[in-house]
């Protein structure tokens, strides 16, 4: 079902707002402790892990994200359409973030054109 990004749940939308302007505690706090997250066929599991993703990714570059778009597949399954704008090869990268949600907090998210 198409919904509007404010109808997001409140973990996700803390973990967008959070990850785009660069707050790595904020970001990490949205995660279970065993969470995975998938970015460039790169797998990161465990908090450790997920901590070294919010660090790292995209940190080379310069760029701005902005919500498109959202899908609800089920209470505990999201999709956010984003788009990234920046001076990486491409310069625009359409992407998909689907959420896993396990309670209130994110227990998987898969990144992916």
């Amino acid at each position: 079902m198409t919904t509007t990004p404010s109808d997001l749940p409140a973990v996700i939308r803390t973990y967008l707002a959070a990850h785009t302007s660069g707050e790595v505690d904020a970001a990490a706090r949205t995660f279970a402790p065993d969470a995975e997250v998938t970015d460039q066929d790169e797998v990161f599991t465990g908090a450790e892990r997920v901590r070294d993703f919010l660090e790292g990714a995209g940190s080379e570059f310069t760029y701005t994200t902005r919500v498109r778009g959202a899908e609800r597949h089920d209470a505990g399954r999201w999709v956010v359409l984003v788009r990234l704008e920046g001076d990486f090869p491409g310069g625009v990268a359409d992407l998909r973030y689907r959420f896993l949600l396990s309670g209130d907090l994110i227990a998987r998210l898969d990144i992916a054109p």
